[in-house]
C-alpha cells in the first residue's frame, strides 16, 4: 500500500531533468504505451465503461511486452490517520502510472488526481488516457525529493 500525505493546493507540475539518452528511451516507451491505447480504442470504439478499457488495455500492453499491475492501492493520511483509500489504474514496468477514464472530456481535476498518485508512490511520470469519443492523452511529471 502506498501512502499520500497532505497536499495543500497542488497545482504545479514539474519536469525532472534527464540525460538525452534517458529522454529518448522514455519517449520510445511512451510511444508504445500510447499506440496500445489507440489500438484498444480502434478495436472497441467508444461507449464502454472504464473497467472494460482497463482490462483490454492491460491485455494489449502485456502482449507488447510490458509488465503491468492494475488497481494499485493508495491510502491518504491526515494527522497519521487514514482518511481515504484510492486505486491507481495501472503501473507499467514499475515506473509509469496510467490513469484511465472513459468520459466525454478530461478536466484539470483528472490531471491533479494523477499528480497526487505520482507523489504518493514516488514515481516521476504518468499518463492520463481518456477512451472517450476519441483518445485523449495527457503527460504528467513530478520531482520527488528524498528526505534523509
Amino acid at each position: 500500500m502506498y501512502r499520500i500525505t497532505g497536499f495543500a493546493g497542488l497545482t504545479g507540475l514539474y519536469v525532472k531533468s534527464k540525460s538525452h539518452s534517458q529522454s529518448m528511451e522514455k519517449e520510445i516507451i511512451t510511444s508504445k504505451i500510447i499506440a496500445c491505447a489507440y489500438k484498444v480504442h480502434n478495436t472497441l470504439g467508444a461507449g464502454f465503461l472504464e473497467k472494460v478499457y482497463e482490462r483490454a488495455y492491460k491485455i494489449e500492453l502485456e502482449k507488447s511486452g510490458f509488465k503491468v499491475e492494475n488497481q494499485i492501492p493508495l491510502s491518504v493520511y491526515y494527522d497519521d490517520q487514514v482518511v481515504g483509500n484510492y486505486f491507481a489504474d495501472l503501473l507499467i514496468n514499475d515506473e509509469i502510472i496510467i490513469e484511465l477514464k472513459a468520459i466525454e472530456s478530461l478536466t484539470k481535476s483528472h490531471e491533479i488526481q494523477l499528480v497526487h498518485y505520482l507523489n504518493a508512490i514516488k514515481k516521476d511520470f504518468g499518463l492520463l488516457i481518456n477512451f472517450g469519443s476519441s483518445v485523449q492523452i495527457k503527460r504528467k511529471y513530478r520531482i520527488y525529493k528524498k528526505t534523509h
